[in-house]
């Protein structure tokens, strides 16, 4: 027997589940596949664990440094084991929650593997989801009359480092870790490499990144990514920049031993376990799109502006379609997606609009365009940076370190793009955000009165700074 829905969301993730409640408000009477658990990667595998683990390892670390606050406590000792059940007690928690919007929203859950069949007896077209249930019962076959993919993405592996039970090991399997190992070569320093750096050099870990590129973070501006090298090194974190891992050098015995080219030179790198950090792939794969006409390029699922497929009903969001890999985006195109399959005329997003956040310590987030990327665009920019160490809150705070760096177009004053590190700044990227939505100035988020004493003086002095005109700097 087949059952049939206005829409039928393949994957339970952040993008999915925030589409299907979305689609749910608009009367669409909605079902989602999962075969996993609802909330996704983010929930289970990535931003919230990842997150309540660095949040573990900085209370850690200010414990140590609590001497220094006129606070002495005999000297902390960390045990990981109760680090591992806060974790997953959040995130049953939020789970719980996740469940409970579902059945608010009406939304049918099929706990299964979804598969698009094409043309059939159920449908003239491509689109039919087959579930394989995971309690072993026979398929089911949900007839939509839209289809949303939101199945997300995988951590990608090198040739020569793939996964095994002791060494070798993605951010996935790294969130189970039952102990902390004595030392880690981390192989990637994009932001989930450099978060996972931060969480375990602060957890008392002996930290070596290898990064590919002549930079860490580097998507990130340029002066952010000095900064984060620099107090990553502080915190005794060793990064090699220009180095190419030779996955085929790999050796385990006690622990791994790993060579890399770097600077015209072969060097060996030792540690007790190793991290692959080098990306995320779509899970595009044995899901059906080739029963369809569905474009894929470059492993990513082809759209336009509103996540339509080249089939028309078929729409795809987050992960899958490649481009800013973050929860919040995917939720929000899921939004545009299903508003747009209902006949509300969404608004397509801008991309530069769009934050993004790293969570490591300290903070790091951005919105808009790079110093280097404006100028590649034409612009002729003025810029203007603010130190947290003449923040007054910022020192009550006991962490200095770090800026804000604002950019702006020369000739119209446009705001072009904001760029931060130090102490709490993925909370106050949203003022950035906010400004960019707006089409704001500098001048404008400068004449906005940010309360004293608190951190967000910060972003008035930069904006003051882009024409020179700060106060306490």
């Amino acid at each position: 027997m087949a059952n049939e829905y206005d829409l039928v969301v393949l994957g339970g993730g952040t993008g999915g589940y925030v589409a299907a409640v979305r689609a749910s408000q608009l009367g669409l009477k909605t079902a989602i596949v999962e075969s996993g658990k609802l909330g996704g990667t983010c929930l289970h595998k990535g931003c919230i664990p990842s997150k309540a683990l660095l949040r573990s390892a900085e209370v850690f670390k200010q414990t140590k440094q609590a001497d220094t606050f006129g606070v002495e406590t005999e000297t902390p000792t960390l045990n990981f084991f109760k680090v591992q059940e806060r974790k997953q007690s959040i995130i049953d928690t939020l789970h719980t929650g996740v469940q409970g919007l579902m059945k608010k929203g009406k939304i049918d859950v099929y706990e299964g593997y979804g598969r698009i069949l094409g043309p059939s007896i159920f449908s003239p077209s491509a689109g039919t989801i087959s579930v394989e249930m995971n309690n072993g019962d026979e398929n089911q076959m949900l007839i939509p009359k839209n289809v949303l993919v939101a199945t997300g993405s995988s951590p990608r592996t090198l040739p020569g480092l793939e996964v095994d039970e002791n060494y070798v090991m993605t951010s996935d399997e790294a969130l189970s870790m039952e102990e902390l190992p004595e030392s880690i070569v981390i192989v990637g320093g994009g932001v989930i490499g450099i978060e996972w750096a931060s969480m375990l050099a602060d957890f008392g870990v002996e930290v070596t990144v290898l990064e590919y590129t002549d930079r860490i973070l580097p998507t990130e501006d340029k002066d952010i990514s000095k900064e984060m090298a620099r107090l990553m090194k502080k915190k005794g974190v060793k990064i090699v920049t220009g180095a190419k891992v030779l996955g085929d050098t790999l050796k385990k015995g006690e622990g791994i031993e790993v060579q890399a080219e770097h600077k015209g030179e072969t060097k060996t790198f030792a540690a007790t376990r190793m991290l692959v950090s080098v990306g995320r792939s779509p899970n595009v794969n044995n899901i059906g799109l080739e029963n369809t006409d569905i474009v894929v390029e470059n492993g990513a699922i082809q759209t336009n502006k509103f996540y339509q497929t080249k089939e028309s009903h078929i729409y795809a969001i987050g992960d899958v379609i490649g481009g800013m890999q973050l929860a919040h985006v995917a939720s929000h195109e899921g939004i545009i997606a299903v508003e747009h399959m209902a006949d509300q005329d969404p608004m397509p997003m801008d991309m530069e609009q769009v934050p993004s956040c790293i969570y490591s310590n300290p903070e790091a987030a951005s919105v808009g365009l790079t110093e280097d990327q404006a100028k590649e665009k034409g612009y002729t920019v003025k810029v203007g940076k603010f130190p947290f160490k003449a923040v007054g809150k910022a020192l009550v705070y006991g962490n200095s370190d770090g800026f804000v760096k604002m950019i702006a177009d020369e000739e119209t004053d446009d705001l072009l793009g904001v760029h931060m590190i130090g102490p709490h700044v993925t909370d106050m990227i949203s003022e950035a955000g906010l400004a960019k939505v707006l089409d704001a100035t500098p001048w404008e988020v400068a004449h906005s009165i940010h309360p004293h004493p608190t951190l967000s003086e910060v972003m008035g002095e930069a904006a003051l700074a882009v024409d020179g005109k700060q106060i306490h700097g």
